[in-house]
């Protein structure tokens, strides 16, 4: 008689009746990544957990740091107050704007910085770091800079564009303030777009686009057809976090506007209160309503692109 062996699974894994050896190693892989994150979830949690509590117990009052002694239990009226009050709309619409329009600029011209950094062959290494200098610049001197550049005083923009009077005044009117605005913004962030999309770049199988090259598809079948879709979910992730990050923009309105001509943001506006007008209060209920967009503008994102993320990590 023969000895029956039992069929060797991969990875070591003894395959259950029913379960299949992959799930198991999901699940262990899963449990693992759980205990790595939970030491920096805790201290996540312990640094933040207190300021977004005391936030929320404020909004709930009627409190001036002008007067501290007159505060009072109001409930929600904060809130009320401030859903039913125009400024917060508006600010609010312009805050959209800006993070669509520079979420928008920066999706494309950081794809085309990755193309670069990915297919280059001599000098990688210091393309890469010259892409990535203006997001090493801190973010106030970066718009101390672009201030300085869009002054119709001493800056350069004005020279450098035909079409405009070397006096034009970017910081006059909402148009040009906002657009000189995302312009910082755009510069700033672009090379953390293109950091992600490297890393999804380096995902996409080289085969599958050689593959696509003999068929016959042209270079923009290729990209449509093989290199994005399979980089849907670095993609989810650079909008992602660059969509969150510009919702929350605050220093470049800070340092170029300081607020003037409508270019407030959700961010400056929760500042004016709790900052200049010591009323923490509102200032409070504000900062908690920030917080909630910024959680449903993730939760939107993450619908709207519908990725598999366990079919993006290949689990074979």
């Amino acid at each position: 008689m023969s000895a029956v062996t039992a069929p060797a699974t991969t990875d070591g894994v003894k395959e259950k009746k029913g379960v299949p050896a992959d799930s198991d190693r999901l699940r262990a892989e899963n449990r693992l990544g759980q205990r790595l994150v939970a030491p920096a979830l805790a201290l996540m949690l312990l640094v933040t957990a207190f300021p977004m509590l005391r936030s929320l117990y404020l909004s709930l009052f009627d409190y001036s740091l002008t007067a501290p002694e007159e505060r009072q239990f109001v409930g929600l009226q904060n809130y009320v107050t401030a859903l039913s009050d125009s400024a917060l709309w508006l600010t609010t619409l312009n805050t959209v704007f800006i993070m669509v329009v520079t979420v928008a600029f920066e999706l494309v011209i950081g794809f085309a910085f990755a193309l670069v950094m990915h297919r280059v062959v001599f000098a990688r290494g210091l393309i890469r770091t010259s892409i990535l200098i203006p997001y090493g610049i801190i973010t106030v001197v970066s718009g101390f800079a672009w201030q300085f550049a869009f002054s119709n005083t001493n800056g350069f923009v004005n020279s450098w564009l035909p079409f405009l009077d070397t006096t034009f005044n970017w910081f006059g009117q909402y148009g040009s303030a906002i657009a000189a605005i995302m312009v910082s913004e755009i510069w700033k962030t672009t090379p953390f777009m293109s950091l992600l999309l490297l890393a999804g770049l380096a995902q996409v199988s080289e085969d599958m686009v050689e593959a696509a090259k003999v068929d016959g598809a042209t270079w923009w079948q290729r990209m449509t057809k093989v290199v994005l879709p399979n980089m849907r979910a670095a993609i989810m992730v650079a909008v992602l976090f660059r969509a969150l990050d510009a919702y929350r923009v605050f220093d470049n309105i800070f340092v170029m506007t300081n607020g003037a001509v409508s270019t407030r943001s959700v961010s400056f506006l929760t500042y004016q209160q709790v900052v200049e007008q010591f009323q923490f209060g509102i200032g409070s209920a504000l900062s908690v309503l920030l917080f909630l967009s910024v959680l449903l503008i993730a939760f939107l994102i993450v619908k709207i692109f519908r990725v598999d993320l366990a079919a993006a990590r290949q689990e074979s």
